[in-house]
């Protein structure tokens, strides 16, 4: 039986590496486990989910597709309660506020020894910044596209280095640097949304309209590589 991926999750997938100890925090069904491990890509997957209910219908499915035998399971807040020993951390469908605070609470995170895969819902710049300032740095990012939605995945290491700039936060050299088809689209979608913010800021003379300008300019300058000379 194949197991039904989105292609958020699948791009997450293409960031781990054969033969890699997983761990899937926040698993829901088990979905994103049992593709790594049906495929030959991880060798061992705990999938951890902080709500009984999730983690029993990981655990269902594990028996249905016949991969129980490869998998843990562990009820927990995102990383309290389980094993350490893994190399990849995925974390997928969950805001930036959630997955900066599992990683605030795992400073043993802060080891070239481990990996981490974030697939962000919302407010992806807020987890760049705190990568960025914690030593961890995003050494891959990609965009995946499911209906009108896209969705960024980026791979971080903990190497620490010089720190994303504001802009960089919000369009990392990691993604300019994917060649993704769809990072054009994305880039509109974001350029639009600090057009947007700025002009919002620009009505109301809050504070922060300079520094949001700042970003603005700064990404605009990001568009040549993106769009290329297209005259």
């Amino acid at each position: 039986m194949t197991i039904p991926m989105t292609n958020r999750l699948l791009a997450c997938c293409g960031f781990v590496r054969p033969g890699d100890r997983v761990i899937d925090v926040g698993t829901d069904h088990g979905y994103l486990g049992i593709y790594l491990l049906q495929n030959g890509i991880a060798s061992t997957v705990i999938a951890s989910d902080i709500a009984e209910g999730p983690l029993a219908a990981a655990r269902q499915n594990a028996v249905k597709y016949g991969l129980s035998h490869k998998m843990r399971f562990f009820l927990s807040d995102g990383l309290q309660s389980v094993p350490r020993d893994f190399d990849c951390v995925v974390c997928a469908g969950m805001g930036a506020d959630t997955m900066v605070s599992i990683l605030k609470r795992s400073p043993w995170l802060r080891d070239p020894g481990y990996r981490l895969v974030l697939q962000c819902q919302s407010r992806r710049p807020i987890l760049r910044e705190y990568l960025s300032k914690s030593g961890f740095r995003i050494r891959r990012e990609t965009l995946a596209k499911d209906g009108k939605f896209l969705y960024t995945v980026m791979e971080a290491v903990y190497e620490p280095g010089k720190p994303l700039t504001p802009a960089q936060c919000w369009l990392s050299p990691a993604l300019l640097e994917s060649g993704s088809p769809l990072l054009p689209a994305f880039y509109g979608r974001v350029a639009a949304g600090l057009r947007a913010t700025v002009e919002g800021l620009s009505r109301s003379g809050s504070e922060k309209l300079e520094q949001y300008r700042h970003i603005l300019a700064e990404l605009s300058e990001m568009e040549e590589s993106i769009y290329g000379n297209r005259s």
